[in-house]
């Protein structure tokens, strides 16, 4: 069933990490029943994903859509973190509107100016909304002023400037125009979009025509275009074009359209026609990509190209070799894994996965750090079995020079910590651009090679005693910046198979500290600790204590170790060096020298 334009709105949640869009839009969805058919509230409810839940940032942007009166409110989750920057660009492509959230007590932090400068380029007006406003040291009239200043800074025209505000607390269900008003609810940011947000430009009577803005992907119909229609109609089974770009050159494919789906608050919901100005997805185009056209058979013109972030970090991924391999895991083939790499690659466009020599390891290139952490981590509750190797930037070969991507690094830091992210970044590449300090903090930009970032934001919390923030986006490749010093202790080695004893770890806890506790399975060549020297140390933690007349072999369980060091999986993939891998299992992750044996790799490469 088509519906009346005019009756339409979409919009984009925009906001810095943790200022409480997707709680906000929890409360709009409830207060506009779509959660009458569910047994009990959901919180986060558009964060569905595992890891979205735990690290509280949305990862994956989402469509939601709502009725208010007689009109439909399509609704866009967007990611805040800068490893997904360019899913934003896209999603805001989407939509004639934006409501920007900003934090009644932290006001614009570096990911706020990053999503509103893509919004303005998109020619969006922000609709203001100050969240959190029940907050303690809430300061909503600071924060207006330095959102307009925010505004100035970002080169917003008189239309964007002139933003209407509201004052909210997403996880009270609380919203109204002004101060001093009474809670009118989420009534009155529905009715400020219906304001404020334009419908969609299209013509109806025009014929069909979409582009694919993101992707999603069903068990049954494999890969879904997603996007908003932008001319005409189409219905199931329809014939149409899908016009793809590939290397400057044109391919056109006939295709059907085998399902189409809308949104209608939490559901996913079959249509069987879908026209202009409605956010929809259609099956039936597996070969689609983002950017790509669909539009009526006698078209055959395609739109112009969405870009899309390029990978700038890459890394092995192979079947585990370790001596432990297959006891943890459930999927554990070369087989299983390429299928596992080549599902994620239906959705994730900012992902690349190629062949090697090896039939065991396949080359996976993200956007970062967290980006490629994300996916480990989510094969690994999967039940993958694998492991991974150092991330490496991708460099590029320019004018016969080496050259290397180049990202905008935003700083937001208290005042007493910026000398100390200046020094550490100084040996990092990185060149300052900009610094300003106002209420206490001080905002620093600097460029720096995407290099220089891979470990630094472990050593960002360390330094800001975790109350900085930090944003990045890729910017631009250029020439190679030089070496960068990485000065990391040698590790402690393991010799033998078999487990920790107390015993071990006791007799050797001079030697650096831990990161197993006694009673963990060990094998030989296995990185059980860091070293409190630069060359790494060989050990054997499988030593019993030998028993006596005077002391029983129970007495170890007295003895007093020194406490472990606990390494998460995105620190463990910037700790190790080139020779050194992780091993990844449902159960573990571990480290380990790519040769456990050296004394036979010696051997065999002597011979």
């Amino acid at each position: 069933m088509s519906t009346n334009i005019t009756n339409i709105r979409n919009i984009a949640i925009i906001a810095h990490v943790d200022h409480g869009k997707t709680t906000l839009l929890d409360a709009i969805l409830d207060q506009t029943n779509c959660f009458a058919d569910h047994k009990e509230r959901v919180i986060c409810v558009m964060d569905s994903n595992p890891l979205e839940k735990e690290r509280g940032i949305t990862i994956f942007s989402k469509n939601t859509s709502v009725k208010f009166g007689d009109k439909t409110i399509n609704i866009v989750d967007t990611p805040g973190h800068s490893d997904f920057g360019g899913e934003v660009e896209r999603v805001l492509g989407m939509v004639q509107g934006c409501l920007l959230l900003v934090d009644a007590f932290e006001g614009p932090m570096p990911q706020t100016r990053f999503v509103l400068k893509k919004a303005f380029e998109k020619g969006l007006k922000p609709i203001l909304v100050i969240n959190k406003i029940d907050k303690l040291n809430a300061d909503p009239a600071r924060v207006i002023d330095e959102v307009l200043e925010l505004f100035i800074d970002l080169g917003a025209d008189d239309s964007q400037i002139e933003f209407p505000i509201i004052y909210a607390s997403g996880v009270n269900g609380m919203a109204k125009a002004s101060l001093e008003d009474k809670d009118a609810g989420m009534e009155v940011i529905l009715e400020t979009i219906l304001k404020e947000v334009p419908a969609p430009a299209g013509d109806i009577e025009a014929p069909f025509l979409f582009q694919t803005v993101s992707l999603d992907s069903n068990e049954y119909l494999g890969r879904m275009l997603v996007g908003r229609v932008l001319n005409g109609s189409v219905k199931v089974n329809d014939q149409v074009n899908l016009i793809k770009i590939e290397n400057g050159e044109k391919q056109i494919m006939k295709k059907k359209i085998a399902k189409i789906f809308g949104f209608n608050g939490l559901e996913k919901v079959e249509l069987e026609t879908a026209s202009a100005g409605m956010i929809v997805m259609l099956a039936g185009m597996v070969e689609g990509n983002i950017g790509d056209t669909v539009c009526v058979p006698t078209l055959t013109d395609a739109l112009p190209a969405i870009k899309v972030d390029e990978p700038t970090l890459e890394m092995i991924f192979s079947v585990n070799s370790s001596p432990f391999a297959g006891q943890e895991g459930k999927f554990v083939t070369s087989r299983q894994v390429k299928a596992r790499l080549e599902k994620e690659l239906e959705t994730n466009v900012a992902m690349r996965v190629t062949a090697t020599d090896s039939t065991d390891a396949f080359l996976v290139a993200g956007r970062g750090e967290l980006h490629l952490g994300i996916l480990i981590e989510t094969m690994r509750r999967e039940g993958f079995e694998f492991q991974v190797g150092k991330p490496r930037v991708i460099q590029k070969i320019v004018n016969s020079k080496v050259h290397e991507p180049f990202e905008e690094l935003i700083l937001d830091v208290e005042d007493e910590f910026s000398g100390a992210c200046i020094e550490r970044l100084g040996k990092r590449r990185a060149e300052m651009t900009y610094m300003n300090t106002l209420h206490g903090r001080t905002t620093l930009k600097f460029m720096i090679p995407t290099r220089g970032l891979i470990g630094f934001a472990t050593e960002f919390v360390r330094i800001t005693k975790g109350t900085g923030i930090m944003s990045h986006s890729f910017i631009e490749y250029r020439e190679y910046a030089g070496d960068i010093d990485k000065v990391r202790p040698g590790v402690l080695v393991n010799l033998e198979e078999g487990v920790a004893t107390s015993y071990s770890l006791e007799n050797f806890s001079d030697r650096g500290v831990f990161f197993i506790k006694p009673g963990t399975k060990v094998y030989k060549g296995m990185i059980v600790g860091e070293a409190n020297r630069a060359q790494d140390i060989e050990l054997n933690l499988t030593k019993e204590k030998a028993l006596t007349n005077m002391r029983s072999a129970g007495a170890d369980v007295l003895v007093q170790l020194k406490s472990t060091r606990d390494i998460g999986l995105e620190d463990a993939l910037v700790y190790i060096n080139d020779e050194e891998l992780v091993e990844i299992t449902p159960l573990n992750i571990r480290f380990r020298k790519q040769v456990l044996d050296k004394k036979a790799f010696k051997k065999q490469t002597m011979s």
